[in-house]
């Protein structure tokens, strides 16, 4: 039997547990069923497994019947605080959570991949460690996977991703070298000025025509202060200033992001910002205090995983099955942290169709992502982990 016959085979298992995860999601560090049933699905597959820490998420491993390296598998949990308008018969049962990122079709796959190579563990070499992560979303899940030892006992040699993506069909994987996706840093700047009637506004400092300077002027950072073949993105999306039409208020906030994907780019942008929002403010009579935060890093895919994935997703799901990514994307996730410690890759797996609903943008509460997707992930997870280990592919081909 081959391994594409075996996951049709075990198709309504792994899409019901998808199902189960989607129709009750929780939010970031609060995955406390969805743990649970993660952990009872490895103890029914005998799987050697333990939390992570005393937090929310799971390891779980699995040793290959021959030598080999530690392969680790990382899948995020966590679904989005958006109520769900999809009309589905398992939509989201929690009221305000729901599964808008597809972290449950990720989860589903890994446990169906562990599934899977559970089958072909006397013929499967080197050892598996499955990441069942939690708090994907800005919330520093993979920094307690890694700081509650992840990555040890032991240590990692690879590491693999997915990711559901919209824009591509269902039943396609993508794949890219280098930087799949960029850094999330965000910053707050506060401008401090003088108040005063509106109707006098020289007698006052307006940090309000302050603020405005300084959200036209960062553009000029993309524009004119980095390289235009160097994709850096800036966007203000919060600004608060006073409370009445008429009167000046005394100091205005604005916070934003900054999305990367060169690490020294990414040093010289939050600078640059400083400097200039510093400047501005200064020249116009005001001051500005700026607050700067590194968040995710960029994910870089490493070349020679990615050929790895390549040449196993193309041996067992066919050549037409495998996409190249054109180009990055500035959205951000957090298995770059893994990244930057252990050679691997993210790829993506297409989930779109013929419908409308399943074209939406990731982290829209109407979008429908087509459940071939798992099964596609299933595949290519388990052939990756045969091609990066050194394991006979044959086996895979029935």
């Amino acid at each position: 039997m081959t391994i594409l016959e075996r996951i049709e085979e075990k198709k309504e298992e792994f899409v019901g547990l998808r199902r189960r995860i989607h129709e009750y999601p929780e939010l970031s560090m609060q995955e406390i069923e969805t743990t649970k049933l993660v952990r009872e699905y490895l103890d029914h597959l005998r799987i050697e497994n333990y939390p992570n820490g005393n937090q929310t998420g799971a390891v779980a491993i699995l040793k290959g019947a021959k030598p080999g390296p530690v392969i680790g598998l990382r899948a995020d949990m966590d679904a989005l605080k958006l109520t769900e308008n999809t009309n589905l018969p398992f939509a989201s049962k929690n009221a305000g959570v729901c599964h808008a990122c597809g972290h449950d079709l990720h989860t589903a796959v890994l446990l169906g991949t562990a599934c899977l190579l559970k089958d072909y563990q006397p013929e499967l070499c080197g050892t598996v460690k499955f990441l069942f992560q939690p708090a994907e979303e800005g919330y520093g899940g993979a920094k307690s996977m890694i700081a509650n030892g992840a990555l040890e006992n032991p240590c990692l040699n690879y590491t693999l991703a997915c990711h559901t993506w919209p824009e591509m069909p269902a039943g396609t994987i993508g794949v890219r070298k280098g930087a799949m996706l960029g850094a999330s840093d965000s910053f707050k700047i506060t401008v401090k000025g003088k108040g005063g009637h509106a109707a006098h506004p020289h007698k006052g400092i307006d940090p309000v025509v302050v603020a405005a300077h300084i959200i036209t002027e960062i553009q000029t950072i993309v524009s004119r202060r980095v390289a235009p073949v160097d994709p850096v993105v800036i966007t203000v999306g919060h600004l608060t200033a006073g409370t009445v039409s008429n009167i000046i208020p005394g100091e205005a906030v604005m916070e934003g992001t900054v999305r990367t994907q060169n690490p020294e780019t990414r040093i010289q942008v939050s600078e640059y910002l400083k400097q200039l929002a510093v400047g501005t403010a200064y020249a116009m009579g005001a001051e500005a205090e700026v607050e700067y935060d590194f968040g995710y890093p960029p994910t870089m895919n490493d070349p020679k995983v990615i050929d790895w994935i390549s040449e196993a997703v193309t041996e067992i799901l066919g050549p037409e099955r495998l996409l190249q990514v054109p180009v990055s994307s500035m959205g951000s996730e957090d298995f770059s942290f893994y990244l930057e410690k252990v050679p691997g890759a993210l790829f993506r797996i297409g989930t779109y169709d013929e419908t409308p609903e399943s074209k939406w943008a990731l982290h829209n509460p109407a979008i429908i992502f087509n459940e071939q997707a798992i099964l596609t992930g299933i595949a290519g997870m388990v052939s990756s982990v045969f091609k990066i280990s050194g394991s006979d592919m044959n086996v895979l081909k029935g």
